[in-house]
């Protein structure tokens, strides 16, 4: 029996999330540390899965298969695709910079403080929610990724609510309460759609008779089961549903700009970065693989709504007076790219989509992680609050002004390549759709420059005139993000060869083949 690597990406995080809360109060450091080495560790078997993965092979690798829940047909089942693939070495490679970044985050509060912040906790719950997210990246049995599509919610909602944001006007009562309603906020959202979820994946298993996704795509494909038209319109419903609050998606959206608000900017990457993938990534492995008819009669409808998300988002964006909250808004912009390119049906827009989950994780992550460096060191979260931080700590105003550069898609910078090619493959068959999206690029270099302009240009203000530049341990948080940014821009082909395979097989399971361009012919 071969080694189950896929297995030990997802259970050594969850064992050292298991270690790192036994560590006793007064090791915080040594707690800090082991959970640094573990998630370097996991990123070195995401490198070995990535080194192993071959994209001319089989569809899934790396399989394991084991009996679970015999009687209800359920099954331990892991492998991934190339997409599963790229997605996995994202959420192993983003975490020891969180674990990094959110370093002095859950450190005892100040003296006379009442309230405890237990440092074991906090990273023992970032630990668990990769365990978590790997394996939804690695799950084939539908019953399986729905289990741990759920319980991430439960180390999110103590993240996002026991460890909130310090830069908070207000009382500590106030900060507290809202924190609490961002966590409750969250949790509610999300159980809501993961409880429409589980009807529609009970719905599956009464017509298909069990789980395995690669059993149902296989019958739906050779005609051993069909599925009535009505029937699979209410199941892509009640997966995409969840799916679509996780990615998110205008409407179901409102909770991310709470949550990111209110959250530790490490754990803003965390659920923008690396959970929210997982909505737009089910959509591809599941909505599309097991519901072929029932996605394209739905895309229309998905299109428009993608398309509100990214221009509402970026207008939302530009007004704001928050800088986390800004970010929050661009990022539900940016989802509606994705979600825009996953359904435009073409091989161009789902790997432009697919690049763009790896993309925007990195950008965000160089963006959010430096504003949380920025708010740290001022206290403040307001824009109006800051001004001419770029002559007193130039090497934080440039990595922002990077993260920033990124975040509007500038040529030479790694979403770039990835927003070029979802409004390509949109355009090829939704040209008006295509053409309207193209306006959320213009309000991106708004808000983002505007950004920029009021906290890093003009005159020097009194509060931050004696404000640090980035210390070594945030020096090495954004380094390589800004190294990946630069060469994922200059040079995607490593990822898209990874993906491109992955893209041709969803393709074939819509049965969509992109569309001829339209050339006039010779005179």
């Amino acid at each position: 029996m071969s080694f189950p690597l896929l297995t030990a990406t997802a259970v050594l995080p969850a064992v050292g999330a298991i270690a790192t809360a036994a560590v006793p109060a007064a090791r915080r450091t040594a707690a800090k540390w082991l959970a640094l080495l573990v998630s370097l560790a996991t990123l070195a078997l995401a490198i070995t899965v990535l080194v192993r993965f071959d994209p001319d092979g089989a569809r899934y690798q790396l399989t394991e298969s084991h009996a679970w829940i015999a009687d209800f047909g359920v099954r331990y089942e892991l492998g991934v695709d190339g997409i599963g693939v790229a997605l996995l070495a994202l959420t192993a490679l983003l975490i020891p910079f969180i674990i990094l970044a959110g370093w002095h985050d859950a450190d005892p509060l100040e003296t006379g403080s009442r309230r405890w912040r237990p440092t074991q906790g906090f990273f023992a719950l970032i630990l668990a929610v990769e365990a978590m997210v790997i394996i939804s990246f690695e799950a084939t049995d539908v019953f399986l990724f729905y289990i741990f599509f759920e319980a991430m919610l439960i180390p999110m909602y103590f993240l996002i609510g026991g460890f909130g944001d310090r830069a908070h006007a207000g009382s500590d009562e106030n900060a507290a309460a809202q924190r609490s309603y961002a966590a409750v906020k969250f949790l509610l959202y999300n159980l809501v759609g993961g409880l429409i979820m589980l009807a529609a994946v009970i719905g599956l298993y009464v017509v298909a008779g069990n789980f395995s996704l690669q059993e149902i795509a296989e019958a739906r494909a050779n005609g051993t089961l069909d599925m009535a038209t009505n029937t699979e319109r209410w199941l892509f419903l009640g997966f995409f549903f969840a799916f679509a609050v996780k990615a998110p998606l205008w409407p179901l959206h409102t909770w991310l700009p709470n949550a990111m608000g209110e959250a530790t900017a490490p754990v803003a990457v965390l659920i923008t970065a690396v959970v929210d993938k997982v909505g737009t990534f089910a959509m591809l492995r599941f909505c599309l693989q097991l519901f072929p008819e029932a996605s394209e009669w739905a895309t229309p409808a998905i299109l428009v709504l993608a398309l509100i998300s990214i221009v509402y988002g970026a207008l939302l964006a530009v007004g704001q007076r928050d800088i986390k909250r800004l970010v929050a808004y661009a990022s539900i912009s940016h989802f509606g790219f994705i979600i825009m390119g996953i359904f435009a049906m073409t091989s161009q827009g789902q790997s432009g989509a697919t690049l763009y989950m790896v993309n925007h994780g990195i950008s965000t992550a160089a963006l959010m992680l430096v504003a949380g460096f920025l708010i740290s060191r001022r206290g403040s979260r307001l824009i109006a609050d800051y001004g001419g931080v770029q002559k007193v700590a130039p090497v934080l105003a440039g990595t922002f002004l990077i993260g920033g550069l990124a975040t509007l898609s500038l040529p030479g910078l790694a979403p770039f390549v990835s927003e070029f090619l979802v409004l390509v493959g949109t355009f090829a068959r939704y040209p008006v759709i295509g053409i309207i999206a193209t306006f959320g690029i213009v309000l991106a270099a708004l808000y983002t420059l505007v950004l920029y302009q009021r906290t890093m240009t003009g005159p020097v203000k009194p509060e931050v005139s004696a404000m640090p530049d980035l210390r070594p341990r945030e020096l090495v948080v954004v380094a390589p993000l800004v190294v990946l940014l630069i060469f994922l821009g200059v040079y995607p082909k490593p990822v898209t060869d990874i993906v491109n395979p992955a893209v041709k097989s969803t393709m074939s399971d819509v049965h969509k083949k992109d569309p001829k361009p339209e050339v006039e012919a010779a005179k």
